[in-house]
């Protein structure tokens, strides 16, 4: 039973890995609660950009909030890394499949990520047992 218990109970030491699997958990959950309302509403996808915004706010938001926990301190840091490293890897996939060239207001959604997510680690730190 120990086996079974060591196999399937690993932990990923790395805060910043951590936040960036835990954001790309809730954007997957965000992704198809959105695919499920336009599949039940008379939504167009075109409609769906603030809400789309909204899920990888949540999303670096929670990251950072993991990175935060799993750090001794400085929580703001890990937090920022994480959202910057999520608006990064969420830009390069939207350049590799969409074949858009990343423009000056993407970086700035990289920015905003990683403030997002330094605020996400600041609450996480703090969340901390003692």
């Amino acid at each position: 039973m120990s086996l079974i218990r060591r196999l399937f109970s690993w932990k990923i030491s790395s805060p910043v890995l951590s936040g960036l699997c835990r954001s790309f958990l809730w954007m997957l959950l965000g992704a198809f609660v959105l695919s499920l309302l336009l599949w039940g509403s008379g939504l167009q996808e075109q409609d769906l950009t603030m809400y789309t915004y909204i899920v990888h706010g949540i999303a670096a938001a929670f990251g950072g909030l993991t990175a935060g926990g799993r750090a001794s301190s400085k929580g703001w840091y890990q937090g920022a890394l994480t959202g910057a490293f999520y608006g990064l890897i969420v830009l390069l996939i939207g350049f590799l499949a969409l074949d858009s060239a990343p423009a000056g207001i993407d970086f700035l959604w990289v920015l905003a990520a990683a403030g997002i997510g330094a605020l996400g680690g600041i609450f996480g730190v703090n969340l901390q047992k003692s």
